[in-house]
């Protein structure tokens, strides 16, 4: 049996452990008020419709490119519908191939990847897209879904996309540390976490079948240094020239979809 002195200090280790845990808890869940009070919605909730065809001065039928998640995916952010994350990838697509192209959003604000069949299930029952476009994760982290559950829903999606034809390019979550509206340490969380899922969409992804662009790679480090620049008003979603970049790093596996399609 253990000494009495020794089960005292060994009780009083576990309580200041729970202590400091829920400490830590009070301290991130105010924190995370703090950042939504900072960040608020002076964009609103609803982005720009960009869904028109692009391009239109090539000839032959247009090239049917969809666009799947949430706030980034959707645009919220530009000032200009030829902002978007859509138009600007639609633009470069008509460009490269010499073709005109139909884009169609279903990506909605403040989606998690749970809302991915949603917006599948919102497509006409004859659609058939060329390439679809999906960038999510973002909301999951915010909201504490578990890896293993978006990941799933990822997954799912992706698989229903190419059993529909399609070619699927995944932009990963953006890194979450850039923002500079959330205190420290949350933010420092926020980056860790929403690495942790970009690796694990990268890998669960790939083995989908699907293209992957690692977004905290490719434009995280403009996000971080450039905020400025990079961001919209409310300091959360990208600007016009933040969406540019994100269309840059996407532009390239969006080709090569549509050329192996």
């Amino acid at each position: 049996m253990r000494p009495a002195r020794a089960v005292v200090a060994s009780a009083a280790t576990v309580a200041a452990v729970g202590a400091g845990l829920a400490g830590a808890r009070v301290l991130l869940q105010r924190q995370a008020r703090i950042a939504r009070r900072r960040i608020g919605k002076p964009l609103g909730e609803v982005a720009l419709d960009a869904d028109r065809v692009w391009g239109r001065r090539h000839e032959g039928e247009p090239i049917e490119l969809a666009m799947f998640g949430d706030s980034i995916a959707a645009g919220l952010g530009a000032e200009r519908r030829k902002d978007t994350l859509g138009a600007r990838l639609a633009k470069g697509l008509a460009r490269a191939a010499n073709r005109p192209v139909r884009l169609h959003t279903a990506a909605l604000v403040g989606a998690e990847s749970s809302m991915l069949a949603v917006q599948l299930d919102s497509l006409p029952h004859d659609y058939r897209p060329h390439v679809a476009v999906v960038i999510v994760g973002g909301n999951d982290v915010t909201h504490r879904v578990p890896v293993s559950t978006a990941i799933a829903h990822l997954v799912a999606a992706v698989e229903r996309l190419r059993a529909l034809g399609a070619d699927v390019v995944v932009g990963t979550c953006p890194d979450l540390g850039a923002l500079r509206p959330v205190p420290q340490p949350l933010r420092s969380l926020g980056s860790r976490l929403s690495r942790q899922l970009a690796d694990a969409q990268a890998e669960a992804s790939a083995f989908a079948g699907a293209r992957v662009v690692s977004l905290r790679r490719a434009v995280g480090p403009f996000f971080v240094t450039q905020p400025d620049e990079m961001f919209s008003l409310d300091r959360f979603h990208p600007s016009a020239l933040g969406y540019r970049r994100t269309a840059d790093a996407l532009l390239p596996e969006v080709i090569a979809a549509w050329g192996s399609s």
